[in-house]
């Protein structure tokens, strides 16, 4: 009898998370969780306290998830998604302060912190803006040389991750739509939001297969990914996350954390 064919690739599938705050809820983390494989955990600048922290860690480590850092603008009325004018040196600092609180909750739980990725505004700054990108890079290698920076596939956030020495991972996402130029969708724009959990279904196995997601007006993107998101803050991010994963492995692609990309390629942003 035939060995079984080998998995076609491997991707990690990431969910933001830990993003509740004081008495206020938000996503459902514990389900989510069980279907990932990395975890970005918002670590008091955009959302979450000590207390979430510490019990997001916790639900990591039993569940076996790799968790990282999700710092973002300090701006928890504006939830991170508002572009504070803050200089380079500001964010680096802002940055640093973030992944000291959750490492020191992730040593208090035995785990070990294996990546970081940007949230809301931060996050699409660095993939357009070089300075803002440096920033968040130097910022990260000044911590821990060895946690890898998680940035939109293709753009200034990894160019400069590699120019740090930093393992880098290319993201793209299955409930966000893109332009033509492979940025994400502004969410204030008609349709930013994939709602249907079909369509992140296909968009999931485009990306993984294909290494293309089809854009809003219809444009067809490269989109080389190493890890896929789902937003946590979503009322459906489980169910979504689930049937995104039972996809990817019916079609042969193991879902798991597979680290830093090795690939010098350029993503979907020229």
């Amino acid at each position: 009898m035939a060995d079984a064919a080998p998995p076609l690739r491997a991707i990690d599938l990431n969910v933001d998370c830990g993003e509740s705050f004081g008495v206020w809820t938000l996503g459902e983390d514990a389900l989510v969780l069980r279907h990932v494989t990395s975890a970005n955990i918002a670590c008091g600048g955009h959302a979450g306290d000590p207390l979430v922290m510490r019990r997001t860690l916790r639900l990591c480590r039993e569940l076996g998830v790799s968790a990282g850092a999700h710092p973002g603008y300090p701006d928890v009325q504006g939830f991170g998604r508002r572009a504070l004018p803050m200089s380079p040196e500001e964010i680096a600092a802002h940055t640093l302060a973030q992944l000291g609180a959750l490492d020191a909750l992730a040593r208090a739980e035995g785990v070990s912190l294996t990546h970081v990725k940007p949230h809301g505004a931060l996050y699409n700054q660095a993939a357009a803006r070089r300075d803002v990108a440096d920033a968040l890079a130097q910022a990260v290698a000044a911590f821990d040389r060895r946690l890898i920076l998680v940035g939109l596939a293709g753009s200034q956030v990894i160019e400069a991750g590699r120019a740090a020495g930093l393992g880098v991972a290319r993201e793209a996402f299955v409930d966000r739509a893109y332009e033509a130029d492979g940025s994400l969708r502004a969410r204030h724009l008609p349709g930013a939001l994939i709602a249907s959990i079909e369509r992140s279904v296909e968009q999931a196995l485009s990306i993984a297969l294909r290494g293309e997601v089809v854009a809003h007006d219809g444009a067809r993107v490269s989109a080389q990914a190493d890890t896929l998101c789902i937003h946590g803050d979503a009322p459906d991010a489980a169910a979504r996350a689930e049937q995104v994963r039972r996809a990817l492995e019916q079609a042969g692609v193991a879902v798991r954390f597979a680290g830093a990309s090795t690939s010098s390629a350029a993503g979907a942003v020229p």
